[in-house]
């Protein structure tokens, strides 16, 4: 097995490598790819991204824990993700071009060409803060996987794949991100389709595994056991709730960039299609692993449930196929954590140092400065893949996604407001956080909806006639 998952591994990584040979050598290409990338690329390295660690570690984890009931988060987070995708990711790509930026964060405040340098420097510090936190999360999804199926000590999968992201980014940088992604998403989808397959032939068909599933007292309810307000409305209130955890999307600088490195956004509509189709297809089937590990997995009071997949994997499959899985899910993983570490080092060079550094020795060697960062993180961290992921992905929602949807429906918010709006966003998100009131709703909702609030009542004050004629 271990000789499968080097060599599955190595070739994720020549992968990689081998994307310098299109190198431009130029701050663009580094962190957007000249702006070339072809549509089936885009669509797949923006899901492989958005699910990493957090769908092979957290969500088949949390589906062990939940049951059935965990198809709601997988409904709402698809269709909030799907709406949101409706109205922003052409008009970000447009704006991409015509701003001449290369961060997520350049774009946003420069989004009609006018200058707003402390909004740039304020979006590149959150972007920085969260990014780490979620890189180092995906360090330690990559490690947990390593620790079950190779008895490896939990710090040596962080390291090793601080190393493969150092690698990565002295190559090519998004590109290199970008191809591998591609190809372990493709890799992915096969090998979780057959595990689901070998694991319901091992427990004698669909009946015979839901008949297994119903003996486990609750798991097979369809309804949450732990709502904020009891009853229909709580359930709604929790749909609604993941459909903004989907919505958020829109504020993952590592996600969007995706789709901001497309070669023509008239092809966005073909980027989104391969985007979707991946995602529900390996959404679903890891739904699925994650309801038969509690058959194949019974002991719920001491088992770590976000090792179910690596355990499970190791249990029903050759080992050359589990070689195959485990390097998906490490080189997965290490990828996202690259495309992370790659916008944090964006946020440095080109949002928050006063002087942006177009030397690409320079962008590399900051990035490998920031995965340093990110591996000590990794290595103190303690917490859950799906708690680190969760909360980094709602911080950055809740400061970034108002303004994005704003500017895309056609507003023109003063530098002032977008920072307030910022500001109160994720700071309503961190003290949902605080309060422990994220366990009933998803602290994204009201981060999200008190960003939106605070541009609302800006353009009252002014009173413009059209949200597209709003300069507030």
């Amino acid at each position: 097995m271990i000789y499968s998952f080097i060599g599955f591994l190595l070739l994720f990584t020549l992968i990689g490598i081998s994307s310098a040979l299109l190198s431009r050598g130029t701050k663009a290409d580094y962190y957007l790819a000249s702006s070339g990338v072809p549509p089936w690329l885009v669509g797949l390295s923006a899901v492989a991204t958005n699910n990493s660690g957090y769908m092979f570690i957290g969500v088949i984890g949390y589906t062990y824990i939940t049951g059935l009931a965990s198809i709601w988060l997988m409904v709402g987070w698809i269709a909030g993700d799907f709406l949101s995708s409706l109205y922003v990711h052409k008009r970000l790509r447009s704006a991409t071009s015509a701003s001449g930026e290369v961060s997520y964060a350049g774009v946003l405040s420069n989004w009609y060409g006018q200058k707003h340098s402390t909004l740039q420097r304020l979006i590149g510090i959150i972007s920085l803060l969260f990014l780490l936190t979620y890189a180092s999360a995906q360090m330690v999804a990559g490690s947990k996987a390593l620790y079950v199926l190779l008895d490896w000590p939990l710090w040596s999968g962080a390291v090793v794949g601080a190393l493969l992201v150092c690698l990565y980014c002295l190559a090519g940088g998004i590109r290199a991100s970008i191809w591998t992604d591609a190809a372990q998403s493709i890799v992915m989808v096969g090998a979780m389709g057959t595990l689901l397959v070998v694991a319901l032939a091992e427990l004698g068909g669909i009946s015979s595994a839901l008949s297994q599933m119903q003996a486990v007292e609750g798991f097979t309810d369809w309804f949450p056991k732990e709502l904020a307000i009891p009853g229909w409305g709580g359930f709604v209130l929790f749909i609604i709730s993941w459909g903004f955890a989907g919505l958020s999307v829109i504020g993952q600088p590592h996600v969007m960039v995706r789709f901001m490195t497309l070669s023509d956004s008239s092809k966005m509509y073909r980027a989104k299609a391969w985007y979707y189709l991946w995602f529900i297809l390996f959404y679903c089937m890891a739904t699925g692993v994650g309801l038969l590990s509690r058959v194949f997995i019974a002991d719920i009071g001491s088992f770590d449930a976000e090792l179910a997949l690596p355990t499970m994997a190791m249990d029903l499959l050759p080992p050359i196929v589990v070689g195959l899985i485990l390097a998906g899910i490490f080189a997965a993983t290490m990828s996202t954590a690259d495309s992370l570490l790659l916008s944090c080092s964006a946020a440095i060079t080109h949002d928050i140092l006063p002087r942006k550094t177009e030397k690409t020795w320079l962008l590399k060697l900051a990035t490998v400065a920031i995965t340093g960062g990110a591996l000590l993180l990794a290595l103190a961290n303690n917490q859950s893949v799906f708690s680190l992921v969760i909360f980094a992905w709602s911080g950055l929602a809740s400061a970034f996604g108002p303004l994005l949807l704003v500017l895309c429906f056609g507003g023109k918010p003063s530098q002032l407001t977008s920072i307030a709006a910022v500001v109160a966003g994720f700071a309503t998100a961190i003290l949902w956080r605080v309060l422990e009131l994220h366990s009933s709703i998803y602290e994204g909702l009201p981060g999200i909806a008190v960003g939106l609030l605070v541009f609302y009542l800006a353009s009252l004050v002014r009173r413009p006639v059209t949200l597209g004629d709003a300069n507030y």
